[in-house]
């Protein structure tokens, strides 16, 4: 690698540091003093009894390593949802050895192996291994004064393009999340060429367009919120703001007369959603998420706001409260007399997308293994169906037309290689509507993403989490026209990562995405931070390798989200 590139990724990554300060800071810290491993019970060879389990230092990198990595799945209290709960009664009894070797080598339920990876070194897996021994620090709250603190309108309505000022494609540009590096690169679908990257949060996690096309928001997992004007010369932020601690989701409104007026964000700490001015990010209207779990009536601390997806048929917003099992109509119409309506649907609540139609709301409660439908027209609880394999990862799913059970909307899942097809027909095929039409196997567990595109016969399923290198670093397509309702359909691998030439580390190859046209499909070959990643641009009616796409601004690579196809709910 060369010295000035060396020195480009060390600037970016100090940057996306600077920006975990709090995570690690003063306000997150432990509150009770370290215990010894006496007090807890638990041995680790080498350590005496009256050794701290570890130093306030340690805890401080232990915290920032869990919110990177851990917090997403198990929580920032630690109490569980797609992750298993991480509480220390558990921990404690399961003990040091037990949780090293889990970190190291991970579970084909969908535990990235840590350790075999790389990711994580030998010295980061003890400590990790005894910061879960210890209890969890208490997250500071994030309320209207401090959303305001950090809320920034970097170029004012007024002083922004009244027309589009550069040559780009806009409908066919990717939006590509640089996790590790707390970016966004912007990367022009016809040409493949890097138009721009943008400072923006930690990991973002999505990227949403608003309804006109002009601007792009992304949200990162340390809850700052970037909006981003497509139409400037060299598109750039214009305005930015915090919104919590952590977080997820990202959404602008859709409904006809309201298209670009609202920006809705919801946290994961505090448990809670900001509605937000659309041309400004000026924060309205904070409501908490904190409450009853629908089955059990008693109350959760922590209930994370996962998916959230603007409706076309009525001025809401289709919010997901994860632990609470419920989802929140939220009508935006009149924000000083917020009417919602609480829908009981399931534990717990994370991804999804909508059916062809762009009627009928498909979500995954995925550690309850369970598919949720919702009729955004009429506003109701349509059906909850079990998957019949362990925790659906749909991402937004995957809308085709099957030849023998008409329209379907597909999800794999993180625990086992299956995937799973539910009828979205309620008109023509009123027997096979929400229900599991179809189960078959695909590459392997550990999946995150499956994709097509209206204008493709290929179904896409990576397995980014799946221990096995060269498991992970391929993806598996199927021929849609070649399914019948006998066996399980053959598919074929294409080894993204070999065709990418990374060869160091353990690539994993996540999300893949369509072009505004559906005849190419984008994959991130995502690599660690000091490593070579790249993007593959695959052929779709081939299934040949189209270009690879490396450069050493491209740091860890995850997400990508074609203007046009996000914008439409394409997928």
């Amino acid at each position: 690698m060369k010295t000035s590139n060396l020195g480009t990724r060390t600037r970016l990554l100090s940057s996306a540091a600077a920006a975990l300060a709090l995570i690690a800071g003063p306000a997150f810290a432990q509150s009770a003093p370290i215990p010894t491993l006496a007090q807890i019970g638990v041995e680790i060879d080498g350590r005496a009894a009256d050794d701290a389990v570890m130093t306030a230092d340690e805890f401080a990198h232990g915290t920032q390593i869990y919110f990177e990595r851990c917090a997403g799945c198990h929580g920032v209290l630690r109490k569980g949802a797609t992750g298993k709960p991480l509480t220390t009664d558990l921990t404690r009894e399961n003990g040091y050895d037990y949780l090293s070797t889990f970190i190291t080598y991970g579970t084909a339920a969908g535990m990235p192996n840590w350790g075999t990876s790389g990711e994580l070194s030998e010295a980061d897996i003890d400590l990790m291994s005894r910061y879960l021994l210890v209890d969890p620090p208490t997250p500071p709250e994030w309320g209207m004064p401090d959303m305001r603190a950090s809320w920034k309108v970097l170029v004012a309505p007024a002083d922004r393009p009244t027309q589009k000022m550069n040559n780009i494609d806009i409908d066919n540009l990717f939006s590509v999340t640089l996790r590790d590096a707390g970016q966004v690169a912007l990367i022009d679908g016809g040409t493949y060429e890097i138009k721009a990257v943008i400072d923006t949060g930690y990991a973002v996690h999505i990227s949403r367009v608003s309804a006109s096309g002009r601007y792009l928001f992304v949200i990162g997992r340390d809850a700052k919120v970037v909006m981003i004007d497509l139409w400037m010369e060299t598109p750039a932020a214009v305005a930015e703001i915090k919104v919590g601690i952590e977080a997820r989701s990202v959404e602008t409104s859709k409904f006809e007369g309201y298209e670009d007026k609202l920006v809705i964000a919801g946290d994961y700490w505090p448990p809670q959603y900001v509605i937000m001015d659309g041309d400004t990010l000026e924060p309205l209207k904070i409501v908490s998420t904190r409450g009853n779990v629908y089955d059990e009536q008693v109350f959760h601390p922590e209930p994370r706001v996962a998916a959230i997806v603007a409706s076309h048929f009525r001025p809401e917003f289709i919010v997901n409260v994860k632990e609470t099992g419920k989802i929140l109509l939220v009508d935006y119409t009149d924000l000083k007399n917020l009417k919602t309506i609480e829908i009981e649907a399931e534990r717990f609540l994370h991804d999804g997308g909508f059916d062809s139609t762009l009627r009928y709301f498909i979500t995954a409660a995925n550690a309850r293994g369970k598919l949720v439908v919702i009729d955004t027209q009429e506003g109701k609880l349509v059906q909850i169906t079990d998957t019949g394999g362990a925790t659906p990862h749909p991402g937004r799913g995957a809308n085709f037309v099957h030849p023998d059970y008409g329209p379907v909307w597909a999800t794999t899942h993180l625990g086992d290689e299956s995937v799973a097809l539910i009828g979205t027909d309620p008109i023509n095929h009123p027997d096979l509507a929400w229900t599991i039409v179809d189960s078959f196997q695909a590459l392997g567990g550990g999946s995150l993403f499956i994709k097509t595109h209206p204008n493709s016969n290929h179904l896409y399923s990576d397995a980014t989490l799946n221990p096995d290198a060269e498991t992970s670093g391929s993806v598996a397509v199927f021929d849609i026209s070649a399914m019948g309702a006998e066996g399980d359909p053959a598919f074929v691998t294409l080894p993204i990562a070999a065709w990418a030439g990374v060869t160091d580390g353990q690539p994993r190859v996540v999300h893949p995405e369509f072009n505004k046209e559906g005849t190419e499909v984008w994959f991130s070959v995502w690599n660690g931070k000091d490593k070579t990643s790249a993007i593959v641009v695959v052929d779709d009616k081939t299934l040949t390798l189209k270009t690879v796409i490396k450069d050493p601004r491209l740091i860890t690579p995850t997400g990508k989200f074609n203007v046009y196809n996000t914008r439409n709910d394409i997928y």
